[in-house]
C-alpha cells in the first residue's frame, strides 16, 4: 500500500524534496572530502598540472544545455503542452548521453597525453640511453627536456617513424614472444649498447662475436621500445615540461636538468627528493580520474531514472496537475550540472 497517496499533497511534496536534498547533501560532503584530500596531498607530493582535455569542455556544454532543456520541459508540462514536453525531455536525455560520450572521449585524450592515473611520474624501466641508444644516419638520437632529439631538432617525420619502426621489432609478438629476434633489416640505423654498436648474428643481437645480449638487457630493450611506441621519454606524461604540463613539489615548480628533476629556482633537489621523484606515483592524475569518474557514476544513475521519466512523458503522465516527479528529477539533474561546473573549475585552477 502506498500511504503517500493518502497524505496531504503539500506534505508529500516536502517529504520527497527532503529526500532529494539529503541525497544532494551527502554527495556534496563526499566531493568536499575528495577536494580537501586533493589539496592536502598536493602540498606534499610531486604534482603534475596539465590542461583539461577539450572534450571536457564539450561535456560541460552538453550538461548545461540539458539543464536548460529540462527547464523548458517543466514549463511545457505546466502549460499542458505534451508535444513540446516530449521534445524537450528527449533533448535532455540525448544531451545527457552526449555528456557521457564526451567524458569518455576526454579520458581517451588524457591517456593520449600519457596521463593514466595509475602510473609513476617518471619512466623507471627502459629509459632511453640506459643502456641503449640509437644512431640514424650516423647521428645519435638523444634526449632533451623529455623530447627525443636529432641534430639539435625534435625527432619528427620520417626519422621518428624510422626510429619507432626499428625499435618496434623488439616488442614481443605471437611469432616472437621474447622479442629477441630481429625481423627487419633497416639500413642507416644502428643500436648501441653502452656506447658500442651491437652485432647482428642469426637474426639476434650480440655484444661481441661470441656473447649474445642477455635476457635482462633484452627486457630493458623491450621496455624501451614500448616507451618509444607510446611516446614516453623520461616522463610518463608526454610532451615538453613547462609547455605541455608543469611539475610541482611543495609549492615549487620543477624543471628537467640533465634528465633529472630540479627546482626552477636553481636550488637542487636532495638525494632523498630525487629518489622520491623517481618512485612517486601520479597522485594528481589519480585524483583527476577519481573525481571525474565519481561524478560520472552519479550521472549514469541519474540518466537511468531520467530515461524512466522520459518514458512516462511519452505515456502522457505529466501535466499541470501532475509533475512532481519531473520537478524532483530536475532538481537532482541541475545539481549534477552545478557539481560538474565546480569540479572542472576546481581542476582548472588547482590542478
Amino acid at each position: 500500500m502506498d500511504l503517500s497517496k493518502d497524505k496531504d499533497p503539500i506534505i508529500n511534496e516536502k517529504m520527497k524534496k527532503n529526500l532529494v536534498y539529503v541525497s544532494i547533501f551527502s554527495i556534496i560532503m563526499f566531493f568536499a572530502g575528495l577536494s580537501s584530500a586533493y589539496i592536502v596531498l598536493m602540498g606534499d607530493s610531486i604534482w603534475i598540472k596539465a590542461a583539461m582535455p577539450n572534450a571536457f569542455w564539450w561535456s560541460t556544454a552538453m550538461i548545461f544545455l540539458s539543464s536548460m532543456s529540462f527547464i523548458f520541459a517543466i514549463t511545457q508540462a505546466k502549460k499542458n503542452n505534451p508535444t513540446l514536453l516530449k521534445v524537450f525531455m528527449s533533448m535532455t536525455l540525448v544531451l545527457g548521453l552526449l555528456f557521457i560520450f564526451f567524458q569518455f572521449k576526454g579520458f581517451n585524450q588524457l591517456k593520449e597525453k600519457g596521463i593514466y592515473g595509475t602510473s609513476t611520474i617518471m619512466v623507471s624501466e627502459g629509459k632511453y640511453g640506459q643502456p641503449f641508444e640509437v644512431q640514424i644516419n650516423g647521428d645519435y638520437v638523444y634526449v632533451e627536456n623529455n623530447t627525443y632529439m636529432l641534430n639539435n631538432k625534435k625527432l619528427s617525420g620520417n626519422n621518428l617513424a624510422l626510429f619507432k619502426r626499428f625499435l618496434g621489432q623488439f616488442i614481443p609478438t605471437k611469432s616472437n614472444s621474447f622479442g629477441q629476434k630481429l625481423s627487419k633489416d633497416i639500413p642507416n640505423v644502428k643500436l648501441l649498447y653502452k656506447n658500442n654498436p651491437l652485432i647482428v648474428k642469426n637474426n639476434t643481437l650480440y655484444i661481441n662475436d661470441s656473447t649474445q645480449l642477455g635476457p635482462n638487457d633484452f627486457n630493458l630493450l623491450q621496455y624501451m621500445a614500448q616507451n618509444v611506441k607510446a611516446g614516453r621519454v623520461d616522463m610518463v606524461p608526454i610532451g615538453a615540461i613547462g609547455e605541455d604540463y608543469t611539475i610541482w613539489y611543495k609549492g615549487e615548480e620543477l624543471i628537467m636538468k640533465k634528465r633529472k628533476l630540479a627546482r626552477k629556482s636553481g636550488k637542487p633537489l636532495t638525494s632523498y627528493e630525487l629518489n622520491e621523484a623517481e618512485r612517486s606515483r601520479d597522485n594528481a592524475s589519480s585524483f583527476l580520474y577519481l573525481l571525474t569518474y565519481a561524478h560520472l557514476l552519479h550521472v549514469l544513475v541519474a540518466l537511468l531514472y531520467l530515461s524512466r521519466i522520459v518514458i512516462k512523458t511519452f505515456m502522457n503522465t505529466f501535466n499541470s496537475e501532475n509533475n512532481l516527479s519531473l520537478r524532483l528529477t530536475s532538481i537532482f539533474w541541475h545539481f549534477l550540472g552545478l557539481l560538474w561546473g565546480y569540479l572542472i573549475l576546481f581542476l582548472i585552477f588547482i590542478h
